[in-house]
Order: C-alpha cells, then sequence, then structure tokens
C-alpha cells in the first residue's frame, strides 16, 4: 500500500469539506440503538471544526435503492451525532442540488452539516460523474472516513476522491495504518486465527492468508470441513463435505509453503444446539456418530494460547465455537483473553475484526485490549482477501 494524505496534509480553514462518514447505524422506531460507529467519526468531524473548515457530511443509510424512502432518511441520527460531536449539526434534506447547496451556503467556519442519504439517488450506487459533479459543487476537498464502505466503488466513496484534493479521515488513517501493520508489513511471526461456520464463506481468505501469514489457526464450523478433508469422521457436525478437496488444496499449500496449519486436537461434543445441552470433551478423532462438534476443547485451547505466545502480530476473524451459546463460548472467550493480555502486555499487535468476530470478543470483554478491531465487516474482509479496495485506491492516488 502507498501513501496517502491526512487530515494533517492539508490547510482547510475557511474550506468547504466534503466528509464521507458511516452512519448507517442500526435503528429502531426512528431511533438509534448502538452508536458505535458515531463514535468512530467524532475525532475527524472535530478535527476539521477546530480547524475552521464548513463540516458536510455524507453517508448511506440502508438501500432506498435511489427512491426517497422515509424510512431510510439521516434525519433521526442529528441528534445522536450533535450528542457525539458536542455541537451543533444542521440538515439538508438532499445531498445535491438547491436545498444542499442553500444549506452549505449558511455554513460559517467551524459549522457541521449532514446531508440527507446519499442513496436517496440512483446514481449514488452507480458511481455517476453527474452526480459526483453534483456533490463536488459543495466541496473544496474531500476526505473519506468511511472505511467500512471503501469495498464499493459509489458515487460517495469513490468518485469525488478522483475530482477534489483528497485526505482520509482519522478512522480511516487509523484502519489503514493498522492493516498496514498487520499484514503488508508486519512483524513476524505472523498468527492469523480464522473462525466462523463454513469454508465456503472463507476461501479467499483462506488461500490469501496461507501465503502471507507464519501460522493459520482454523476454529469454528470451518475446522469440521478441514478435519473431514483429513479422514476424521466429525459425526453430526456441521461439515461442507464438498469443499474437502478445497481444504486439501490449501493445506498442501501451506505445507509447500513451509506454512504451519492448527487444527483442533479435541471438541466439546453434544447431541443438541441448545443452551446448558449436556456436553463431553472428546479427542477430534472421537467424535460420536450422534454428536456434533460445537467448540473447540481445552487442549486445543492450549496450543492455540502457545500460538499466540510465539506470535508478534495476529489478525483475528470469526470465532472458534458456537460462541452464541454457553458453554460453547469458552474456547473463543479463552483464546479472546489470553491475546487481549499479550497485547496489554506490549508483545503482540493484535487486529480483528468481521460482525461476528466483534461481537465474540466483546462477549469475551477482550475488544478494548485489542491494538484495533475493526467494525468495518465486508470492508475488512475483502481486504483480508489481499483485493483492492475502490475508495482505498481513490486515495492512494491523490
Amino acid at each position: 500500500m502507498s501513501a496517502f494524505k491526512t487530515l494533517d496534509d492539508g490547510d482547510f480553514a475557511g474550506k468547504r469539506v466534503l466528509v464521507r462518514v458511516d452512519l448507517n447505524v442500526p435503528m429502531e422506531n426512528g431511533v438509534v440503538t448502538d452508536t458505535t460507529r458515531i463514535d468512530r467519526i467524532v475525532p475527524t468531524i472535530r478535527d476539521l471544526s477546530d480547524k475552521g473548515a464548513k463540516v458536510i457530511l455524507i453517508a448511506h443509510f440502508g438501500r432506498p435503492k435511489g427512491e426517497r424512502k422515509p424510512e431510510d432518511s439521516l434525519k433521526p441520527v442529528v441528534a445522536p451525532l450533535a450528542h457525539a460531536v458536542g455541537r451543533p449539526v444542521a440538515f439538508a434534506d438532499d445531498c445535491v442540488g438547491e436545498t444542499a447547496e442553500a444549506a452549505v451556503g449558511m455554513l460559517a467556519n467551524g459549522e457541521i452539516l449532514l446531508l440527507e442519504n446519499t442513496r436517496y439517488h440512483k446514481g449514488e450506487e452507480k458511481n455517476d460523474a453527474g452526480l459526483v459533479a453534483e456533490m463536488a459543487k459543495l466541496g473544496d476537498a474531500y476526505v473519506n472516513d468511511a472505511f467500512s464502505a471503501a469495498h464499493r466503488a459509489h458515487a460517495s466513496t469513490e468518485g469525488l476522491a478522483h475530482v477534489l484534493p483528497a485526505y482520509a479521515g482519522r478512522t480511516m488513517e487509523a484502519e489503514l495504518t493498522a492493516l498496514q501493520n498487520a499484514l503488508s508489513t508486519p512483524k513476524r511471526p505472523v498468527l492469523a486465527v480464522v473462525g466462523g461456520a463454513k469454508v465456503s464463506t472463507k476461501i479467499d481468505l483462506l488461500e490469501n492468508l496461507v501465503s502471507k501469514v507464519d501460522i493459520l489457526v482454523i476454529g469454528g464450523g470451518m475446522a469440521n470441513t478441514f478435519l473431514a478433508a483429513k479422514g476424521v469422521n466429525v459425526g453430526k457436525s456441521l461439515c461442507e463435505h464438498d469443499l474437502a478437496d478445497t481444504a486439501r488444496r490449501i493445506l498442501d499449500k501451506a505445507k509447500a509453503d513451509g506454512k504451519e496449519i492448527v487444527l483442533p486436537v479435541d471438541a466439546v461434543v453434544a447431541r443438541e444446539f441448545k443452551a446448558g445441552a449436556d456436553s463431553e470433551t472428546v479427542p477430534v478423532d472421537q467424535v460420536p456418530a450422534d454428536a456434533m462438534i460445537l467448540d473447540a476443547g481445552p487442549a486445543s485451547v492450549a496450543v492455540v494460547a502457545e500460538k499466540i505466545d510465539g506470535a508478534a502480530t495476529l489478525l483475528w476473524n470469526g470465532p472458534l465455537g458456537a460462541f452464541e451459546i454457553a458453554p460453547f463460548d469458552a474456547a473463543t472467550v479463552a483464546a479472546a483473553r489470553h491475546a487481549a493480555e499479550r497485547t496489554k502486555a506490549g508483545k503482540l499487535l493484535s487486529v480483528a475484526g468481521g460482525g461476528d468476530t466483534v461481537a465474540a470478543l466483546n462477549h469475551a470483554g477482550a475488544a478494548d485490549d485489542f491494538t484495533y478491531v475493526s467494525t468495518a465487516g465486508g470492508a475488512f474482509l475483502e481486504w483480508l482477501e489481499g483485493k483492492d479496495l475502490p475508495g482505498v485506491k481513490a486515495l492512494m492516488q491523490g
């Protein structure tokens, strides 16, 4: 990854700055239920406001597909956003045209304006040059602070970066720095922990990581597919038997490249998947025919902890078991807490991301001690898969 410009590289005083943010927050009955994404963009907004910029926020919400759907309006976000930033936030009923131009024209230096949902316009998701030009009229500079939308080449995430001086906001800067440190230019050895239910959703991810990291720990339902591919009987466990060849190919590639793949050595099994179900721990090659693997066992956790102790850099995506239901959260919680302790002690750089992963680390109480936890979901996964992210690539060309 090459260099990108940050807020330290621009003079924003008196300038109209279009800031692409992620305000796609969970909402129920018009009330925001989780402000994590709002909290993440506060440093960028305050920084620009303090520098005397006219801060113009642009964002999408939901999937209105180019129609003005009232339930997809960004208006309900204004109050929690103003509360988080600690400053008033004005609102314009459109993101282009006379309404938006008038609202921008009324801004004094340091003031903040939120424009209505960019996806009310069909041209947003098509990256339409006409819409990009209309948006660009409103600003003198462009700041992208929405890494989570960077895997989409849309008008507000990619198009604007080509027509206005473009910079990375503070969240984007932190995300890109963390990712570069974790995979582009990491301290070795690099350990990746990849879990989750299905191999099918993570084939690209596994094939990219096996060539980049030194050790790959595979957990969750995915591990069953790898165990089965090696001839282990996994009983009634979730397992994609049709992907045995894919699993063997990844195992062979690792062996040929001198990389280590770590699979569970013992498993917590049960006859039913429900809270408090009767369970037992068995070696992986002794899973009863009528039982299913729902978590990695303590011996497997000890191996993972040992690998974490030997690593300088850790990438984490996905849980090691069915963490949503106790007691099948034990392996994920233990390994996550161990990684958090190593990080806190300054012995490990740890970067994690993906929806399930964030939930699992929060459940373990470990998220705050990781070096960086990405809330970007799809963009984080595509980056792990080694794909170019259009929104990031556009910033690199400035």
